[in-house]
C-alpha cells in the first residue's frame, strides 16, 4: 500500500487576507496551514483576540494549523533581544490557542556561535512543554549550511530541522549531501527548489533534488510537507528575503495561479512517488 503524506502550506503566497487562504487551501485539497501572515499582519503582530477569530474560521473550514511560520531568530544579533523573547512568548500562546505544537525559527543573522546560542538556549528554556522548535536553514543566518545546522541540533536537542532544499541551493550546498547529516533531526520539509543561478523555481525544476529527498523523507517515516513555493512577489516576501530580490524563471497571472503552479508540481511528485495525498 502506497504511503500517505499530509500536505501543509504557507498560504498567504496565495492571498493576504484569511479567506483567499482558506479558498486557495481548500480548492487545493490541502488540510494544513502554516500561518504565517493574515490580513497584512506577520504572524507575531497579530492580536489574541485575532488568533482567536482566526482559529473560529480554519475550525468552521476543517483546516488545521501545523506550524506557526514566526520569524523567531531572523534578527541581527544587535537588535532588541528582550523583545524578541516576548514575542516567542507570545507565539508559545498561540500555539495553544490554535492547536498547535510547532513554531518555525531560525539562528541569527550572525556567526558568532557564542551568542546565537545563547539566545537559542534562551528560546529553548523559554518554550513549555509540548511546543516543539523547528529550525529553517535560511540564507545568512548562522545555520545556512551543513555544519552550522549540524552544531545547533546536536547542541540543542529540543530543536528538530525544517529542510528546506531551495534555502541549501542558495547557499551552494548540495542537498543530498545536507540530508545525509541531518536527515536525522528533520521533523517536516519545505518544499521550494531553486536553480544554481538562485532563481526560485517550481518543485522538481530546479538542483535541489526535490523528488529524491521526498522519497527518502517519506521512507524514513516523515509525513508533512509544507509548500512554500515563492514563485512570484508576494506581500511580505521582501522581508522574508532580508530586502533581497528574487528572481524568477516564470511569470503568473497573480497570486493564486502561482501558488496553484506551486501545488501541481508538488502534486506531480507525489504521483510519480506514488505517495497518497
Amino acid at each position: 500500500m502506497n504511503k500517505e503524506i499530509k500536505l501543509c502550506a504557507f498560504a498567504d503566497e496565495a492571498s493576504t487576507e484569511l479567506s483567499g487562504q482558506i479558498d486557495a487551501l481548500k480548492r487545493n485539497g490541502i488540510g494544513l496551514l502554516e500561518i504565517r501572515g493574515v490580513d497584512k499582519e506577520n504572524i507575531k503582530d497579530i492580536s489574541y483576540d485575532k488568533i482567536k477569530e482566526i482559529k473560529k474560521q480554519l475550525d468552521a473550514n476543517g483546516i488545521k494549523v501545523w506550524s506557526l511560520g514566526s520569524p523567531v531568530g531572523k534578527y541581527k544579533l544587535e537588535d532588541d533581544f528582550c523583545n524578541q523573547l516576548d514575542e516567542f512568548k507570545k507565539l508559545c500562546e498561540f500555539c495553544d490557542i490554535l492547536e498547535c505544537q510547532r513554531i518555525r525559527m531560525f539562528s541569527f543573522y550572525s556567526k558568532d556561535r557564542e551568542r546565537v546560542f545563547d539566545r537559542l538556549e534562551s528560546f529553548v528554556n523559554s518554550a513549555p512543554e509540548g511546543v516543539i522548535l523547528c529550525h529553517e536553514n535560511e540564507k545568512d543566518i548562522f545555520g545556512d549550511d551543513i555544519e552550522g545546522c549540524v552544531s545547533i541540533l546536536k547542541e540543542f536537542p529540543q530543536i528538530k530541522a525544517v529542510f528546506d532544499p531551495a534555502n541549501f541551493v542558495q547557499c551552494d550546498v548540495d542537498t543530498l549531501e545536507a540530508w545525509e547529516k541531518l536527515s536525522g533531526y528533520v521533523d517536516y520539509m519545505h518544499i521550494k527548489d531553486a536553480l544554481k543561478d538562485k532563481r526560485v523555481v517550481k518543485a522538481g525544476a530546479g538542483i535541489g533534488n526535490v523528488e529524491k529527498l521526498i522519497k527518502m523523507y517519506s521512507d524514513q517515516g516523515g509525513s508533512v510537507l509544507t509548500l512554500e513555493p515563492h514563485l512570484m512577489e508576494f506581500h511580505g516576501l521582501s522581508a522574508l528575503e532580508n530586502g533581497q530580490s528574487i528572481n524568477h524563471i516564470e511569470t503568473y497571472e497573480n497570486e493564486n495561479v502561482a501558488f496553484d503552479a506551486g501545488v501541481s508540481a508538488l502534486k506531480n511528485i507525489l504521483d510519480r512517488l506514488d505517495l497518497r495525498y
